[in-house]
């Protein structure tokens, strides 16, 4: 089986989505099994050589960053946030549609005026040269990777999440 023929199989995108849904999820799986193998190098050297990784903390607070941060626009644009629909047998289908589009609108302002903010702590950060305390790490990088990563997930849930509201059926 090719590589394109696995990739149409195993994503529901068409596209060029398809490959920025893949390259998302390809990064988010190498971040965690990065993760598995600095923790379980963490506790070997903590129980057996009594010598942690220097730094392990840090790492997996970056790790952990972008790993949340690129699953974000994935989700967002397949529809997999959690839903509570306990009044929808009550409210008709109508009324669900328009409180879906309200709540895609805020969520997507909000998600907006986030990553302005966030933005705006990562120049912050870049301009005062804060690193990490242990590997002086730049921080402003990860913090603009998350700006850039909401404003993503703020575009695609304007987006496709009203575009699935109006013309997809419910599962």
């Amino acid at each position: 089986m090719s590589f394109s023929a696995w990739l149409s199989a195993h994503y529901e995108e068409k596209g060029p989505v398809v490959w920025l849904a893949f390259f998302l999820e390809l990064v988010a799986a190498i971040t965690l099994f990065f993760m598995m193998m600095l923790t379980c190098a963490d506790v070997f050297g903590r129980y057996f050589l009594d010598n942690a990784v220097d730094g392990a903390t840090e790492l997996t607070e970056m790790s952990l960053a972008i790993l949340v941060f690129a699953e974000m626009p994935v989700i967002t644009w397949r529809g997999g946030h959690v839903v509570v629909d306990i009044l929808d047998r009550v409210l008709g289908s109508t009324v669900i549609k328009v409180l879906g589009l309200l709540s895609a609108l805020l969520i997507s302002t909000s998600l907006y005026f986030l990553a302005v903010r966030i933005h705006e702590l990562a120049v912050r950060s870049n301009s005062r040269g804060e690193v990490t305390e242990f590997l002086q790490v730049p921080v402003g990088y990860i913090v603009e990777y998350i700006a850039i990563m909401s404003w993503a997930t703020a575009a695609l849930m304007i987006s496709y999440g009203i575009y699935r509201l109006l013309f997809l059926s419910r599962d």
